[in-house]
């Protein structure tokens, strides 16, 4: 076995370009292909240490993969290979647009039920959501592959929001769905 996979970087690992804009099918594929080789399952007659070392490549493997596959944990991986630390619990945007527009969907939520169809109100919510959401990692993109990695910080936090606020739009309709049937 190798240890290649505890050293290398995510992207390293799946062997695709450093990049924000990942074929997240490939990233599948050699998520899969690398499971099959290093697989604790594979090693259940090894030694205690081979079959240490096919735990800690697995759950290395499990890290990277889930890192690549969502995008604001992406984003802020790649921030981190260039020596960007986040506190994202600990810091709030400064774009006033964006503070007020955050300030008028959390009003909009928690006045859907008094909507004459509070399900179509969030389905339109959610797209609404979706596609501010892909336009922002759009910006994130451009930020990234051209180092201004400030802009960058502060479209993470844009993209944390909305999906919270995505999160939060879903459990709501699961609620209200529930309460109609």
């Amino acid at each position: 076995m190798t240890t290649d996979i505890l050293t290398s970087n995510f992207f390293e690992l799946f062997d695709v370009p450093v990049s924000y804009d990942v074929d997240l099918d490939l990233v599948q594929q050699r998520y899969r292909d690398l499971q099959k080789v290093v697989h604790p399952d594979k090693f259940a007659n090894a030694s205690d240490q081979e079959k240490r070392i096919s735990m800690q490549q697995t759950s290395r493997i499990n890290e990277a993969f889930n890192a690549l596959k969502h995008p604001v944990d992406r984003a802020i991986y790649l921030l981190s290979l260039k020596g960007v630390d986040l506190n994202l619990e600990n810091e709030t945007t400064m774009d006033a647009d964006f503070l007020m527009m955050q300030m008028e969907i959390r009003e909009e939520l928690a006045d859907i039920r008094d909507k004459d169809d509070p399900l179509a109100e969030l389905d339109n919510f959610s797209k609404q959501i979706k596609n501010d959401m892909a336009a922002t990692m759009e910006s994130y993109s451009a930020a990234y592959e051209n180092d201004h990695l400030d802009d960058a910080k502060e479209l993470i936090r844009k993209m944390q929001f909305m999906q919270k606020a995505k999160k939060e739009i879903d459990e709501l309709s699961e609620k209200i769905e529930d309460e109609l049937f």
